[in-house]
């Protein structure tokens, strides 16, 4: 039995490295300097592994409490507050989901596809409206785009089974620096944008941006009652399923995972120390358990979020859905899941209510129901723009060598 143990063990140990081996040799890594020429093309496959494959459970939260990492930065939170889009319980999950499905679909499909380019058009005209009203500053949309990047590399590295290698956190350097440059954010306030100097590769744009990072939240990240109010929302959603006995322990689980300068922010209360000697125990115990224990996972069981493919009449279905079924089809398997069953005995909606919109969702019309249909010239011309661009491209070529 014994050597059954160890052969198991020395299995898990010999595959669970062999998707970054076969990356590091597909694209020819050797040093640093071969970094620089990394595409957005290569550096959206490396991600999709990492999303998909490597460390699917660990991305998904670091993406969700980047999202929320945002509501510590007052004039984010205000406008979130004012617009009762995420301050309000009724419109609070919709705007999630929206929210996350515009970013799952230009993360989720190559940087050249349909798909991509049509999630950064129509995310940049519902950014526009507020931007032309000077309620969205250029600091708060890079800050954004900064822990995008900047919060899977260090989830990952804090809290999964190995660290990334340089390939792989260049790869969210490169693939992060070219969506906000299709989202036409200014990096004015980077060093590397000063004199035409430019950023070798997506290492050294991820170390200016988080060092700018830092010192933006050290000067805006305040506490504030918007924080707040737009934290408890978003923090429901976040524990939706989680029955009310078990709540208030379960917040406790969140406040562990913020660090004291979001704690402040979000006017929320340092956690019992046992809290957080618990949850640091649980999650090197899973790191234990995946490096030693644990097979990689098959090609079968990759992550989907939403269809491959849109349906004959163009639209799109949400496959992994959390609070309110938003745009999931109501199949026989989704309706008498045991999910469902869960949901039903809950109280709590599942697939199948027409207010959840079953039919799916066309990418030109997520956002706001007050947005809906709305944008179109706007939507048209920034893809016809990104589609001449040829993106796919190294977002770095014209930076010094």
């Amino acid at each position: 039995m014994l050597t059954i143990i160890l052969a198991y063990v020395l299995l898990c140990s010999l595959l669970r490295h062999r998707r970054v081996r076969q990356a590091l040799s597909k694209y020819g890594y050797v040093n640093r300097d071969h970094l620089k020429h990394m595409t957005a093309q290569q550096a959206f496959e490396i991600q999709q592994t990492i999303f998909q494959y490597e460390f699917p459970f660990t991305t998904e939260k670091a993406l969700q409490f980047a999202l929320f990492r945002t509501y510590g930065i007052p004039t984010i939170s205000s406008l979130l507050t004012k617009t009762a889009q995420l301050s309000d319980k009724s419109n609070a999950p919709k705007r999630y989901v929206d929210t996350t499905v515009l970013i799952q679909e230009f993360v989720g499909h190559a940087p050249d596809s349909e798909r991509a380019i049509a999630a950064i058009s129509r995310m940049n005209y519902i950014h526009s409206m507020y931007q032309r009203a000077g309620k969205i500053s250029n600091d708060d949309m890079l800050y954004t785009l900064a822990l995008f990047g900047l919060e899977p590399v260090r989830w990952i590295n804090t809290y999964e089974w190995r660290q990334l290698t340089d390939l792989e956190t260049c790869a969210f350097g490169t693939f992060w620096k070219d969506v906000g440059d299709a989202m036409e954010i200014d990096y004015g306030v980077l060093p590397g944008s000063k004199g035409g100097r430019g950023w070798k590769d997506g290492l050294e744009w991820l170390e200016e941006v988080d060092v700018w990072r830092k010192g933006y939240e050290e000067r805006c990240m305040v506490p504030d009652e918007a924080n707040r109010r737009t934290a408890d929302e978003t923090t429901a959603i976040l524990l939706w399923d989680v029955p009310e006995s078990l709540r208030g322990a379960a917040k406790w689980f969140i406040c562990a995972l913020m660090d004291e300068r979001l704690r402040r922010a979000m006017m929320y209360p340092d956690p019992p120390r046992a809290v957080s000697v618990s949850v640091n125990a649980v999650l090197q115990l899973r790191k234990l358990v995946l490096r030693f224990l644990a097979l990689p996972r098959p090609h079968f069981m990759r992550i989907q979020n939403m269809s491959e493919e849109p349906d004959k009449n163009g639209r799109i279905h949400v496959k992994v859905w959390d609070s309110e079924p938003w745009y999931v089809e109501p199949t026989f398997v989704e309706r008498w899941s045991p999910k469902s069953w869960v949901k039903w005995l809950a109280g709590k909606p599942y697939p199948g209510d027409k207010k959840f919109k079953p039919e799916g969702y066309r990418i030109q019309d997520v956002g706001p129901k007050s947005m809906e249909g709305k944008g179109m010239d706007d939507f048209s011309r920034t893809r016809e723009k990104l589609l001449a661009q040829g993106r796919g491209g190294c977002p770095f070529a014209f930076a010094r060598s």
